[in-house]
């Protein structure tokens, strides 16, 4: 794991990347607690109007992600388009701050905050470039550091703010400190990041039409992939909305403990995403995917029979290795979907965000609607075991030795081994 690390330090276009990344974790850090907060009790949004704003700002966020990995590949190089993005976040974190009125609001929440988003993909597609000359096992432990980074400013950034802006009259102030850290992130892509060349075998469709790109993630064979990383992303979702409603109800818990309990799930979530990082370069992302999604099926369900806050308290430690393995093995895996295409590859990150987001809220209203918190929990760890049921049948090695997948004109989702180069 020392190598993943001195990976990112020596060589610049990534050691970079890991710095903008930490900055871009640092505006949803510094902003998410309090995005509600101020929407509805300082300007006087109603919960169904705030639903409605995040609903349509997650689609636009999605269609700016696979816009800009578009233009990006187009391109052929992801500074530009970095820097434009970045831009985004700055203008409108700073312009809540500046006229905090609902209107404002209302137009940064649904315009540029969604495409400041964008960023996340764009990052991942730059250090996919970047790493072009490594091998896959080196690629693949380079986005687990790139992804323990940004879990890295959630846990280090929200007490940080909360300190500051302790005792303060408003929490507006936080979208100040988003907008310098977005300001920071220019800075670094416009003195930090090279103009790139175009890269043979990662841009080599760059004459593909919007539509035809399009078309390449509406393919079946990257579709019913899509899904299955959905399938097990959802579980993350699910644990989001049903712990706290848990750990304060069957569990006889406080919301002081739902806090303690995710600050400790977001550390040990740092130290796992390496190891899988290292699981995977020396197994393969399904077999990596697979265990750490079977372990996070194993705790939704131990979550679901908890009857103290102790219980959930001890199921921390498999809760962090499940969701770390859930938060970065399948970066890899997605981008290899579209191997040759960067920018549009990196996209799908932001499309399993939104799908295993709205799987999420499904599996949400089906559990409550029969059972109780509890009984959602145990459907939300059977909706994971699908996926990876699927993902195995799709890609486990039984399926490999049948055929020679070719997803999307783009290449093996398997990823290769040490020999073979990204």
């Amino acid at each position: 794991m020392s190598s993943t690390l001195s990976l990112l330090f020596r060589h610049p276009p990534i050691r970079v990347s890991a710095l903008a990344i930490f900055f871009f974790g640092f505006t949803g850090a510094a902003t998410s607690p309090y995005m509600s907060l101020i929407g509805i009790r300082e300007l006087g949004l109603s919960d169904a109007v705030y639903s409605a704003i995040i609903f349509t700002a997650a689609l636009v966020n999605v269609s700016a992600s696979v816009t800009a990995g578009i233009v990006a590949d187009r391109l052929g190089r992801f500074r530009s388009s970095m820097i434009a993005a970045a831009l985004f976040g700055v203008v409108g974190f700073g312009m809540v701050y500046v006229f905090p009125t609902a209107p404002v609001f209302v137009v940064a929440t649904l315009i540029f905050l969604p495409i400041f988003g964008a960023l996340n993909s764009l990052i991942f597609a730059h250090v996919r470039t970047s790493s072009s000359g490594m091998s896959a096992r080196e690629l693949m432990a380079v986005n687990s550091a790139i992804r323990a980074v940004l879990s890295a400013s959630w846990v280090l950034v929200p007490g940080l703010v909360g300190i500051v802006l302790a005792g303060a009259p408003s929490m507006l102030p936080a979208f100040l400190l988003a907008s310098l850290a977005c300001c920071i992130c220019v800075a670094l892509f416009t003195f930090g990041v090279k103009e790139q060349t175009p890269v043979a075998g990662l841009t080599k469709s760059v004459d593909h039409s919007f539509l035809r790109s399009l078309g390449q993630i509406a393919a079946p064979p990257v579709l019913v992939r899509l899904l299955a990383i959905a399938l097990i992303s959802s579980m993350l979702h699910v644990n989001g909305t049903v712990l706290p409603l848990i750990v304060t109800g069957a569990a006889g818990g406080s919301a002081a403990d739902v806090g303690i309990i995710v600050g400790i799930v977001a550390f040990l979530e740092i130290l796992f995403i390496l190891f899988w990082g290292w699981v995977e370069a020396r197994a393969s992302p399904i077999f990596a995917v697979g265990v750490g999604a079977s372990i996070y099926c194993s705790y939704l369900v131990f979550l679901g029979f908890a009857d103290s806050r102790v219980d959930v308290y001890v199921l921390t430690l498999v809760s962090g290795l499940g969701a770390a393995a859930i938060i970065a093995v399948p970066i890899s895996y997605l981008q290899n979907l579209i191997a040759d295409r960067a920018g549009l590859g990196s996209s799908l990150i932001a499309v399993n965000i939104f799908v295993s987001g709205g799987l999420s809220s499904l599996l949400f209203a089906t559990g409550t609607s029969l059972s109780d918190y509890s009984g959602t929990a145990l459907i939300g760890a059977l909706a994971g075991l699908c996926g990876v049921a699927l993902l195995w049948f799709l890609d486990g090695s039984a399926s490999r030795m049948r055929r020679k997948p070719e997803v999307a004109q783009g290449g093996d989702p398997l990823v290769a081994g040490e020999g073979e180069t990204a």
